[in-house]
């Protein structure tokens, strides 16, 4: 079976392309209908040999042509696969897997996804904004964020104060400066995350809806419980409790596989250290004591890295912290350990066959997405409130999507990328997990991570200076345009289409905000061309250990993907940028018409983990299509994008919201989801008001109808 074989279509011109609301542009659905690979193999030595074919797909999806305005520069591709798999001698073959090409002119490809330095805020038009030292210590960043928040309020919301919710990074602060805990406490408070999966009973809610359930059995708070355990639990046994913990949520019947390594030990040390300076009246900053998690594609003293392999730490060494952990550790953090990931980040799922499939909070069943399933699941849980992640193809978002957290992508080049594992270096960027736009920005590329360059470390991009957005002030942001492509906004399931519609709608109406129709041109071969990128740059960073690798040691959906990805030939990567170029053109026309671009986060929620999938991996390019479906601009750009939970489907599983930004807009990016976080706040306590009012009204009925003498 063949791909890129049909002849290709030439482009138009950038400039005659139509991005309005009327545009001739044809939207193409991807095509991956039967490309779905799941290894469901009883014995690998009992199977010889099993043949995997590329499956036909329409002309138009894969096999494209550029003419940037002259027909002399047509770029044509042509592409035959074969894919052989033996499991008998544990490798993977891939035969014929040819471009043929036809370039007369070659375009003059930028070094960077953007060529303009937006260096001031006037240029971006971004409003309710404050400048920032860039001279300034991590520490003093993440002061000066907490200035920018607003005031703590315990807001009452037609007439119910919320009584659930996750720590946040302040509530931290505000406990340990108080002296209510103190961060040796709170690990014995984090054990309590644990046991939610490991003694469900004592969380159960009854008589709700499954959606209500879902949002109060993650989103409960945890003092009332906290206190049953301190009963429970002398103080003295905290550390070995949050081990217990941690290995009974790590075992059967749970088997939630947060993590790939912790160190009971250096938790315990850096929290006393934390509590040592609490006591002292000098804490670092407002994250001093606050516990992060860090996925193991992050380099992390004293973890190895393993990328989710079983292979790669014995080939690179971790030899000290990645720089944005060493800005955390430098304003005071807690880091708890390495969090669990899709092999080398080849996956969508968050299923590694070396660790286990890291499962949903919401229904452990499903899965919790990749690659950064870890980071996005132990924030979701509870367990910490913030988590770092990698994004290379929307690796933070999905699984954030998929969780119900928040997942911020920053603009590429603005977090350095010292120490990260350099799997995908024009596409992969830092992110950040969190359970509220508040604590993403104190984390983020805002506060503590956020930086000049290590001194070691060079970029062909000059940083702009640095805005903070004025939270206390968003009620005050007017004028935003939001810009929609329906066709691609709606090419999702109908649960998330019916519920980021009605986000959009609420958002709109509430501050006023416009939306405007527009034609995104070429997003599926975007989407290829990215494909290509991220598998040709993991496949050169490899290149010297895969000599070495024994293929035995990695999963069989790796050992497929890296087979694809050492196919593409330099030629094609060139290619893939021509193409990078044209779409950010495109963006950057957008640009000059709205602020951010907003569509659904993923075209499906979280589906069910198959038993036979734990062993071997799982390539699901029917449901990873659909994951990746609105991801690739933030990558393949560039582009800073923040997804934010909106609701929830028919089975109380998670639904995002994306916002996607022009380079260095990050302020105008939290403004705008942090006024949806505010929006839909009230609309989820109303809802849930209306709820147990209208479950109290039928409780008291029954009583009534009980009373009634015969």
């Amino acid at each position: 079976m063949g791909l890129f074989r049909a002849k290709g279509v030439v482009y138009k011109p950038v400039e005659n392309v139509n991005l309005g609301p009327d545009s001739d542009e044809f939207y193409l659905q991807a095509n991956v209908k039967g490309f779905h690979f799941q290894f469901h193999l009883p014995s690998y030595t009992s199977l010889s040999i099993a043949m995997f074919s590329l499956f036909p797909v329409k002309r138009h999806s894969f096999a494209y042509s550029l003419n940037p305005g002259n027909n002399d520069s047509e770029i044509t591709y042509s592409r035959l696969v074969s894919l052989c798999v033996s499991s008998s001698h544990g490798w993977i073959s891939c035969q014929d897997f040819r471009l043929v090409s036809r370039v007369a002119d070659f375009w003059n490809i930028p070094a960077v996804h953007f060529e303009e330095k937006q260096s001031d805020s006037q240029e971006l038009n971004e409003q309710e904004v404050k400048h920032i030292d860039s001279g300034l210590s991590p520490s003093e960043q993440v002061q000066q964020a907490i200035n920018c928040l607003p005031l703590p309020s315990e807001k009452i919301v037609n007439g119910l104060k919320p009584s659930f919710r996750r720590w946040k990074i302040m509530d931290y602060y505000k406990a340990y400066s108080s002296g209510e805990i103190t961060p040796c406490m709170v690990h014995h408070f984090l054990a309590i995350s644990f046991m939610k999966c490991s003694f469900p009973f004592l969380f159960e809610v009854s008589n709700v809806s499954p959606v209500t359930c879902a949002f109060i059995r993650n989103l409960k708070v945890y003092t009332a419980v906290f206190r049953k355990f301190l009963m429970l639990f002398p103080l003295a046994q905290v550390a070995e409790q949050l081990v217990t913990a941690i290995r009974e949520s790590s075992s059967p019947p749970m088997d939630m596989a947060f993590f790939i390594n912790y160190d009971a030990e250096d938790i315990l040390r850096q929290a006393k250290e934390s509590t040592r300076r609490y006591e002292r009246g000098e804490p670092i900053s407002a994250l001093d004591g606050v516990p992060i998690a860090i996925k193991d594609e992050i380099d992390c003293s004293p973890y190895p890295t393993t990328g989710g392999t079983k292979w790669l730490h014995k080939f690179r060494s971790c030899k000290g912290d990645a720089c944005c952990v060493m800005r955390l550790r430098s304003c005071g953090a807690v880091i708890i350990g390495k969090t669990n990931m899709h092999e080398l980040g080849a996956g969508t799922s968050g299923i590694n066959p070396h660790y286990g499939a890291t499962r949903n909070p919401y229904n452990p069943g499903m899965i919790s997405g990749g690659s950064s399933s870890g980071s996005a699941a132990v924030v979701a849980a509870g367990l910490c409130p913030v988590a770092l992640g990698v994004d290379g193809g929307g690796s933070v978002r999905m699984p954030a999507a998929l969780c119900g957290v928040v997942g911020f992508k920053p603009t590429f080049g603005r977090v350095p990328h010292s120490g990260v594992l350099p799997l995908n270096w024009t596409v992969g960027m830092v992110g950040v997990l969190a359970g509220t736009i508040e604590d993403a920005f104190i984390v983020s590329v805002y506060a503590a991570i956020n930086g000049p360059l290590p001194f070691h470390e060079t970029s062909a991009i000059p940083l702009p200076k640095v805005y903070f957005p004025l939270l206390q002030s968003t009620n005050s942001v007017s004028n935003v345009i939001l810009a929609r492509y329906g066709e691609w906004f709606s090419d999702c399931g109908d649960d998330i289409r019916t519920c980021c519609s009605q986000a959009l709608h609420q958002l709109s109406e509430k501050f006023g905000w416009k939306t405007v129709d527009v034609t995104i041109p070429d997003i599926e071969s975007m989407r290829l061309a990215h494909y290509l990128t991220i598998g040709s740059e993991c496949t050169a960073a490899l290149s010297s250990y895969l000599e070495k690798l024994d293929n035995a040691e990695s999963g069989w959906d790796l050992r497929v993907a890296l087979c694809v990805y050492g196919s593409f030939s330099s030629e094609e990567y060139i290619k893939a940028q021509k193409l990078r170029s044209r779409q950010m053109q495109f963006h950057r026309n957008i640009f000059t018409k709205a602020d951010v671009i907003v569509t659904p986060t993923v075209g499906v929620t979280a589906y069910p983990i198959f038993d036979d999938a734990l062993k071997t991996g799982e390539l699901d390019y029917i449901n990873g299509a659909a994951l990746v479906r609105y991801q690739i601009a933030g990558n393949f750009l560039g582009l800073p994008a923040l997804t934010v939970p909106v609701g929830y489907d028919k089975n109380g599983l998670p639904i995002g919201l994306q916002f996607i930004g022009r380079p260095w807009s990050e302020p105008t990016l939290i403004h705008i989801a942090y006024a949806m976080q505010l929006t839909l706040a009230i609309l989820l306590v109303s809802a849930f008001q209306s709820t147990e009012n209208h479950r109290f009204s039928m409780i008291c009925s029954r009583k009534i109808k009980r009373r009634k003498p015969h």
